[in-house]
């Protein structure tokens, strides 16, 4: 056996439980060339020996292995040496490699590049390896012992591949049917659908892990009749990281695909509630663990307010979390029968749901099944192992392993499961033990993984390097189909792994791959590292790191969609430089503005990844980097240049630059990639348009090519010699010129457009900045069958849209800034063409100022009915007259605004579920079959509104919002009664009207008695709302904004059954009486929950007598006028929080508060005349949050604070009259967590009485409390503060000069440290008193500055390491 050989025997055991090493590559005939001394020579034979000996008992210690512990850690050593032997071989192969192309540079240029020193010889080269390949002989030699005494048995070589060979997967396999899950599936629909009961908001699904609870959610999620109940989805993997500002953000950004920036909690809290506002919503929170009452409550107050019906599910494996959350009735989900188990498992192994085609699997498929224990992950992953083996003796095998005799307490994974992985080919186990490095519950692409593969060498059977991604493909597909990887719920196009598929592959990799947690030791054993990314990750953070110096991967994660942060200088300057052993390296998202040069000694690395940094070049030593595969720069917003030298990155395979639009151009000889197969953008700097030639060379590219800075491409040949047309594996082309155009070039663009042309095979096509009067012949040719999308915008000289109608698959079309279009005809439909846009899907017009025709009468009857059209979109087309076509069976969105001469006819439309129509000329309404799928109406702006008498003929029809703004003068017309026909049409459930100047009472509009939530905007002259309101008893939410006129609001005029009252912006409302006639025992009752009142200036009562007692939320803002909110608070009030602010005449406060058992926050601010607290100042001692400020003549604080223990927030500044003083003994706000104070009144005694007793204080802000101060805290008082301490703001100290040393002792966990307004200030704590901060700021400290000058200043070694430092 040759080394080679030897060497790729190891290769299969290791990996068979950890990795593969890349031998068959590295260890190249090249390598053994070059290897001519005869001391290599022997050294080499050594190896060889050695390497035999050990193969020969592979086979028999991986078998023992499962059983064995002695014989798996001899294997776990085994596989580390042969990390080392990969490292040294990558090694010598890089260096060949690098000389190789030195030679072939000599050989075609004059230049010299330097890639290698001229010394290189190949005395030292022998020299070097033998001393390595001596070293790796000795290690390997020192396992014997351990060899001898395991006693192995010497095995054939060649193994049974009976499980390696199996059909690959042509795409992404997706259970169409889940077996045994029928009843649950109806059971929680009943509940979601049928029960609006309260007590069923949180529901529930509990069971083991496996079980398919979250199978069971999503197959309740994405059923049809839930598209149709609920107006928001979303759908958030939880996880045991119960984090209340993760998990509010991620539904947040679920609901409202942006994402979400703001790190406060009450922020985004409100814009949570605000989106959910008026919305039936369905939000699954998957696969949840918290049992802390406390913070459920937090992540539950935006939906305290929902509307009716609204639900939450959620997946756990714990009936207590079921309990925590309030539910009244909890789902369990039991274990499959034996029958549903085995349908299962046939349809996974064998594509069907018995084994008719196959008897003789039956017997020991149902021994396996029986083995599965009724859980379905068990069944889906082994039927995935054995999918199209037909094999009995493999089927057998699986039945006999010894690992059916381990159970799930002694490894803490299910059999099963193990199984799956045991018996699965070399190559994927290699691939799916890789994915190990993933954190529970991240999502991630296809393409992602596989460039990880690939850099890692896990593809190497790719026969060349155009087919590794494919292969990759493959394999990822297939890990799929054995469910090893499972689809996203959320977003289709990226994958998850099950918690346990996850436990297990982390089981199998054992320290090789290593997920950082906190402050966590790396094993030194470990070479590859993930960790999950934060705001600021500190130096502490990789303190663990110091022994792992043969990581291969570095990798921060995310899991959510939040912008980047920041990372400490100490590892771009100290820890990335001594792991030269790195093939993946990523730094994806952190604001870094300059790399060192350091990057491109990092020989070993075939992928990088900066993008979403903020770096605005590479250093040049990249260019070294001759094993580079993948670099990846994606969103570098102010990246402005790549390497000049980037020709030498022979190996580079993909370069991502999209989003990074400030790059000037493309570095000279980038043709000469040839391996490129993913360029996301060609930029062509100025007076360089001449290098669009380079694309010739580069025959490889797939995918999406975007080709900007057209307008530097003077001479047409130039784009010819592109050769655009023989790259057939471009999927998508975008075509970008400048958006500052030049007339005079219009015939060159269209020359330059015609030698653009593009293969047959193209896909999408996007043309942008186009300055041409015409397009080339080719854009809409009848050729490019392929054709799904095509996107044309900002082309102001274009006259005539092009004949597209005729592409047989196009689904998109997007038309937008074709400011010299005026007619859209039979041109763009195709001549003589009776199926036009077949196959089209969604259509859009977008500002197209002098369009004035869609002319339909010279298209043939049957093209103009568009079959599929399902989203129609028409904005910005002032001249558009006429009308649209008006037969569009499949359209689901209609959307026309700002076409000021356009009549839209709005009929029945079968499938039409949303409807916008805003600033047109005239709607007509002609109604909605009964079975209509409308859910969402809005029309504003409308000039003229008529509804057709045949509407009256149908039934009325559901749907879930009408909004009608400033169109109300027709419709509301007595003579016309447009109003009264068109709500008459429609039973709604959320109603929105807007501007009707004429309308005084309510009454004059019909109201539709079924409405859940109605808002009044800007009614000029309502006085007062009706009073047949009250008799609507579905009528739950009401919102008034902007009625000028409306001066009072009394109980008899709200709905009886009304939850939710929001009055904003009413100037003249003075009185709002709910109180009135008030009898708590009758149906008349107020059932309020929620009062927010903002901005009503001449407000001045809000109650007579006492506050309903079921108000939980009161919320004043900006009402100056406002001396009253009533006279008491009933002691069986259900209020939780109340805010004021900006109320300036309230002099005092309701009697009673010190009795509300569910009050928990009291926030107050700018209540200029507010005196004292009612009750003799007296809190509820449940209180969590007080907040006081700008109370300027508030004479105290309330009595007894010092002994409300449940506090955990409390703000007091600005209010001069008040002081504190608290008790020396006893337990004094034990659960505060954050504290911020101003003024001396209140900082001075606090801190003299000692902040380091508030042991649970997280936050501290102190401001103006000191004025005196030199040293903060005060050396001579010896005060520390809190060790609890996390975050830190000191402003306003004038003669502060030193932060003590002493009284930061003990903050080992202090993050954020920010100094505001200290001119004195000097120096900061020492004797790495700062080890653990990760932020500061500092302002308006001009001493401080000086200090902390980078690099220079004598406290800048203080501070050096902090991710985030401004200093000001």
């Amino acid at each position: 056996m040759s080394l080679l050989e030897a060497l790729s025997v190891i290769r299969e055991v290791v990996v068979s439980k950890v990795f593969d090493f890349l031998l068959d590559k590295l260890a190249s005939s090249e390598l053994l060339q070059l290897a001519t001394g005869k001391e290599v020579q022997e050294a080499i034979h050594k190896l060889d020996m050695e390497l035999k000996e050990i193969r020969a008992v592979l086979d028999d210690a991986e078998e023992r292995q499962v059983k064995e512990k002695s014989v798996k850690n001899w294997l776990t050593n085994l596989q580390n040496l042969a990390y080392d032997v990969e490292d040294v071989l990558d090694e010598f192969a890089t260096e060949i490699g690098r000389r190789n192309l030195m030679m072939e540079r000599r050989g075609c240029s004059s230049k010299r590049p330097k890639l290698i020193p001229d010394s290189f010889t190949a005395v030292m080269f022998n020299r070097d390896m033998m001393s390595k390949i001596k070293d790796i002989t000795a290690k390997l030699k020192d396992l014997e012992p351990q060899r001898n005494q395991l006693q192995f048995k010497i095995i054939d070589c060649k193994r049974p591949k009976r499980l390696e060979e199996r059909l690959q997967p042509t795409s992404v396999e997706i259970e169409s049917h889940v077996h045994g899950r029928d009843k649950d599936k109806q059971t929680m629909l009943d509940l979601l659908l049928k029960s609006d009961n309260e007590a069923n908001f949180v529901i529930p699904i509990v069971g083991m892990g496996g079980i398919g609870k979250t199978t069971l959610a999503q197959l309740v999620y994405n059923d049809a009749s839930i598209q149709n109940h609920f107006n928001l989805k979303a759908w958030v993997c939880v996880s045991d990281d119960f984090d209340v500002m993760r998990i509010t953000k991620e539904i947040l950004q679920s609901l409202t695909s942006k994402p979400c920036d703001d790190n406060d909690l009450n922020r985004v809290q409100e814009k949570l509630k605000k989106v959910l506002s008026e919305k039936k919503f369905l939000i699954v929170l998957d696969d949840v663990w918290n049992e802390n009452y406390h913070v459920w409550t937090i992540l539950q107050s935006p939906f305290l307010t929902r509307t009716r019906g609204s639900k939450i599910i959620v997946t756990t494996r714990n009936h207590g979390v079921s309990s925590t959350m309030g539910a009244f009735h909890a789902h369990s989900l039991g274990v499959l029968s034996d029958d549903d188990c085995m349908t299962l498992f046939a349809q996974h192994a064998l594509g069907a749901r018995d084994f008719g085609r196959h008897p003789s699997l039956k017997e020991v498929a149902e021994k396996i099944v029986t083995k599965c224990n009724g859980l379905p992950l068990a069944a889906k992953t082994l039927g995935g192992l054995l999918r199209t083996n037909v094999d009995l003796d493999a089927w057998e095998d699986i039945l006999q392993s010894d690992i059916w005799k381990l159970s799930e307490h002694q490894s803490g994974i299910i059999p099963a499961l193990q199984l799956s992985y045991h018996h699965l080919p070399p190559h994927l186990k290699r691939c799916f033990a890789y994915c190990s490095i993933l954190p529970k519950d991240y999502e991630f692409g296809e393409e992602e993984i596989i460039l990880l593969w690939r850099a890692q060498g896990l593809l190497q059977e790719a026969q060349d390097k155009q087919c590794i991604d494919d292969l990759g493909r493959n394999y990822f597909r297939d890990l799929v189909s054995r469910s090893l990887l499972q689809m996203s719920i959320r977003d289709n196009s990226r994958y998850v792994m099950h918690d346990l598929i996850n436990d297990l592959a982390q089981s199998i990799a054992g320290e090789v791959c290593f997920r950082m947690e906190g402050n966590q030791k790396v094993s030194k054993h470990a070479r590859h590292l993930t960790y999950m990314q934060n705001l600021f990750d500190g130096i502490k953070k990789f303190e663990g790191i110091c022994e792992a110096q043969h990581l291969r991967t570095f990798l921060p994660l995310r899991l959510s969609k939040d912008r980047g942060g920041y990372v400490t200088n100490h590892v771009i300057k100290c820890l990335l430089p001594k792991l030269r052993w790195l093939r993946v390296l990523s730094l994806r998202g952190y604001k870094i503005e300059e790399l060192p040069d350091f990057v491109g000694n990092l020989k070993h690395l075939r992928y990088l990844d900066f993008s979403q940094t903020s770096i605005k070049s590479l250093p040049e030593s990249i260019s070294n980097l001759y094993n580079l595969e993948t670099l990846l720069l994606k969103n570098c917003i102010n990246l402005e240049k790549l390497p000049l030298e980037m020709e030498n990155l022979v190996n580079l395979c993909h370069l991502d630059i999209t989003g990074s639009n400030k790059l000037e151009g493309m570095p000279s000889n980038v043709g000469k990639l040839a391996d490129l197969q993913t360029l996301s953008n060609f930029v062509l700097g100025e007076d360089k348009g001449y290098q669009i030639r380079e694309l010739k060379d580069l025959s490889n590219l797939k995918g999406k090519l975007s080709i900007s800075g057209l307008q530097n491409v003077f001479e047409p040949q130039d784009a010819w010699m592109a050769k655009l047309c023989d790259k057939s594996r471009l999927e998508k082309i975008e075509l970008r010129w400048s958006k500052d155009f030049d007339s005079e070039r219009q015939d060159v663009d269209k020359k330059v457009l015609d030698g653009l042309q593009p293969s047959k095979n193209l896909k999408e096509l996007s043309i942008t900045f186009y300055c041409g009067a015409m397009l080339a012949n080719w854009v809409g040719d009848s050729s490019f069958n392929d054709l799904l999308s095509l996107c044309l915008e900002d082309c102001p000289n274009l006259l005539s849209l092009p004949s597209i109608g005729k592409l047989p698959l196009l689904k998109e079309v997007h038309i937008k800034g074709l400011k010299s279009v005026t007619n859209v005809g039979v041109e763009f439909f195709g001549a003589n063409t009776k199926n036009a846009f077949s196959s089209l899907e969604i259509l859009q017009f977008e500002d197209m100022p002098i369009w004035g025709n869609w002319n339909l009468s010279e298209v043939d009857e049957e093209a103009r009915k568009f079959p599929r059209l399902r989203e129609l979109l028409i904005r910005k087309c002032p001249l558009l007259s006429g009308s649209m076509p008006e037969h569009l069976p499949s359209l689901e969105k209609l959307s026309v605004s700002d076409c000021e001469k356009l009549i839209i006819p709005i009929q029945n439309f079968p499938k039409l579920s949303e409807l916008k129509i805003e600033r047109c000329k005239k709607v007509v309404y002609k109604g909605f079959a009964e079975d209509s799928s409308l859910k969402r109406v809005s029309f504003s702006g409308i000039s003229k509104f008529s509804c057709a008498t045949e509407c009256l003929m149908l039934r009325s029809i559901k749907v879930e919002s009408l909004e009608i703004d400033d169109c109300c003068e027709e419709l509301c017309s007595f003579r016309e009664n447009n109003w009264g026909w068109l709500t008459q049409s429609m039973s709604v459930g959320v109603l929105i009207i807007g501007k009707c100047p004429q309308v005084e009472e309510l009454m004059q509009l019909k109201i539709p008695c079924n409405i859940e939530q109605m808002k009044i905007k800007k009614f000029e002259r309502l006085e007062k709302l009706s009073t047949t309101l009250h008799s609507f008893a579905s009528l739950t939410m009401v919102e008034l904004y902007d009625c000028p006129k409306l001066i009072s609001l009394e109980r008899s005029n709200l709905p009886w059954n009304l939850k939710v009252l929001s009055i904003y912006f009413c100037e003249n409302l003075q009185f709002l009486l709910l109180d009135e006639d008030q009898n708590v025992n009758s149906r008349n009752a107020c059932v309020l929950q929620e009062l927010e009142i903002y901005s009503c200036e001449s407000l001045e009562r809000i109650n007579k007598n006492s506050l309903p007692s079921t108000l939980k939320q009161l919320k004043l803002k900006w009402c100056s006028k406002l001396e009253s909110i009533a006279r008491e608070v009933q002691d069986n009030s259900c209020l939780e929080s109340i805010d004021i602010i900006s109320c300036h005449m309230i002099k005092d406060l309701p009697q009673g508060l010190n009795q509300l058992k569910h009050l928990q926050s009291v926030n107050i601010w700018s209540c200029s005349n507010l005196i004292c607290f009612p009750d003799n100042g007296l809190l509820p001692t449940n209180l969590k949050v007080l907040l006081l400020a700008n109370c300027e003549l508030l004479q105290g604080l309330p009595e007894g604070v010092h002994n409300l223990n449940s506090l955990e927030e409390l703000v007091i500044k600005y209010c001069r009259n008040v002081t504190i003083s608290f008790p020396e003994g006893g337990n004094i706000l034990t659960n505060l967590k954050s504290l911020n104070i101003e003024g001396s009144n209140i900082c001075k005694p606090m801190v003299e009485w000692g902040l380091h007793r508030l042991t649970s204080l997280n936050s501290l802000w102190i401001s103006n409390g000191c004025p005196d101060v030199v040293s903060f805290p005060e050396d001579e008082i010896g005060m520390a503060l809190p060790s609890s301490l996390t975050h830190l703001n000191i402003v306003n100290f004038p003669k502060l000069e030193i932060l003590s040393s002493n009284g930061f002792r003990n903050l080992t966990s202090l993050e954020s440290l920010s100094i505001d307004n200290c001119p004195n200030l000097k120096f900061l704590p020492g004797n790495d008193m700062l080890a653990s901060l990760l932020h500061i700021v500092s302002s308006r400290c001009a001493l401080l500055e000086e200090r902390c000058k980078r690099d220079r200043g004598p406290e800048w070694s203080k501070i050096s390491h902090v991710p985030f430092a401004q200093i000001r």
